[in-house]
């Protein structure tokens, strides 16, 4: 250790009152944090890149300060997609201190890193208060039936007004409109649901037929049209 002269030449004051650190809730227990290992917990977080061209819902299970667990959703940007696979990799085994210094690729995985660790390591984690924490897994749970991410994306503009494409439902397929053209419901078609059916055998219409479903007044509608084109669907 190497001291300036100035501070040599001081002369020596004992330290005062030293409380420690404040305890922080870790998985239903208050646990004063002073190294990696000590730090267990499953949250969220939500990143950016620099153009905000795209962003990156990161979630994250750990346990004694090791990331057993990683979920990775991006949305915006193509090339994000393929730096959420090396993120899959690279993030489970690692700690949080080495995850928070680890090039994961993407400036949106990496500011959603970011945001995470300041979560974890100040005790704002889902699983504060929850008694051993979550199983490794709930990060698949988080996905739902059909292991696929809740998505929405919509469109409008002022001439044509809205256009309903994706919701956490599913694809939209049709969106049911009234005598004035308002939206009173919509048809979906649930993707997850529609692959499942698929694999245990059903040909593609049938698979089709039973993942499709619909929300809201859509048998009032006086038209129903296919968001994408514009067209009368039934």
């Amino acid at each position: 250790m190497i001291y300036s002269k100035e501070v040599e030449e001081m002369c020596p004051v004992k330290l005062g009152v030293n409380h420690g650190c404040a305890p922080i809730p870790e998985e239903a227990k208050w646990v004063k944090a002073k190294n990696v290992q000590d730090i267990s917990g499953y949250t969220h977080g939500i990143g950016w890149c620099a153009p905000q061209q795209g962003a990156c819902k990161l979630s994250l299970n750990v346990k004694e300060g090791i990331i057993q667990e990683a979920l990775v959703e991006t949305i915006g940007c193509s090339g994000m997609t393929h730096s959420a696979a090396m993120a899959a990799e690279i993030l489970p085994g690692r700690t949080v201190l080495e995850a928070l210094n680890t090039d994961l690729v993407c400036d949106a995985i990496n500011t959603a890193m970011r945001e995470l660790f300041l979560q974890i390591v100040y005790g704002r984690t889902q699983s504060a208060f929850s008694e051993d924490g979550l199983a490794i897994g709930a990060g698949l749970e988080d996905l739902g039936k059909g292991t696929r991410s809740m998505v929405g994306t919509t469109y409008g503009t002022l001439k044509k007004g809205p256009r309903y494409l994706e919701l956490t439902d599913g694809y939209i397929t049709g969106i049911a409109l009234d005598e004035e053209d308002a939206i009173i419901g919509y048809k979906y078609v649930n993707f997850g649901k529609m692959m499942d059916f698929i694999k245990k055998g059903d040909d593609a219409q049938t698979a089709l037929d039973k993942a499709s479903g619909q929300y809201g007044r859509v048998q009032d509608a006086v038209k129903i049209i296919d968001p994408r084109t514009d067209k009368e669907v039934k």
